[in-house]
């Protein structure tokens, strides 16, 4: 309800806009006029978007494990956070859009550019979030683990991934509604299908009306994913559900 509450006052306050401004087509088209692009070109955008969208999903997976495993490691091997950690500042400080250009460069133009960039993207808060949480758990559980005769291994398995799954549903939170800005920005620096290079050509022809098109559906993959990620948090940890 209350995001069908938002939506409709963020459409209410779209249309007043056009009313009270009149603004040219071109700079902001009515609601109206999008709901025709869907209409009209339903397939164009259905075609288009199950492009972005599988970048999306492939780039969540890879990210996540990815994130998943070196936080593992960090947090279990000794040395490993020295040596990794810094590595992993340093990819993560780079500025995405720097990045994209190389990537097509060593992937090339197709999917696999754009499924690397969002795995970057996601991959850092959920590493950063799942580590936190391995080296939180509280030293008096730790203690007597290895006071049951529980080994390393064994109190990791048991003990810290379990205590730790509250941080890596954080993590994932934060990073799944990147995942379709990393797609779409691999797309806006080489493709040929998907939603950004969509954009793209829309906006080179002043075609505003689809680039809004565009934005509605980015926005509601954006909130299923957060969604998907929320039921995925009632599964992991339901012990750990939000105050409503």
């Amino acid at each position: 309800m209350n995001f069908l509450a938002g939506f409709a006052t963020i459409l209410a306050i779209w249309q007043f806009s056009i009313w009270l401004i009149a603004p040219p087509h071109f700079i902001l088209p009515a609601p109206a006029a999008v709901i025709e692009v869907f209409a009209q070109r339903s397939d164009f955008l259905l075609r288009h978007g199950l492009v972005t969208l599988a970048e999306i999903g492939l780039g969540l997976l890879f990210g996540s494990l990815a994130g998943i495993l070196v936080a593992l490691s960090v947090a279990s091997i000794p040395g490993v956070r020295q040596l990794v950690w810094p590595a992993v500042l340093v990819i993560q400080a780079l500025p995405v859009f720097a990045v994209a250009p190389i990537l097509v460069l060593w992937f090339g133009f197709g999917m696999a550019s754009k499924v690397v960039m969002a795995a970057l993207i996601i991959f850092f808060p959920v590493a950063s979030a799942f580590a936190d949480g391995l080296r939180r758990t509280e030293s008096d559980v730790l203690e007597s683990a290895a006071l049951l005769g529980a080994g390393r291994w064994q109190t990791l398995a048991l003990i810290r991934i379990p205590l730790a799954l509250p941080g890596l549903v954080s993590g994932l939170r934060v990073a799944a509604p990147l995942a379709p800005l990393g797609a779409v920005i691999g797309e806006w620096v080489g493709a040929s299908a998907g939603l950004g290079f969509i954009m793209l050509q829309a906006n080179a022809r002043m075609q505003t009306d689809i680039l809004f098109a565009v934005l509605v559906i980015l926005a509601a993959l954006t909130l299923a994913l957060r969604f998907a990620v929320d039921e995925l948090a009632a599964i992991l940890v339901p012990w750990a559900r939000e105050a409503e």
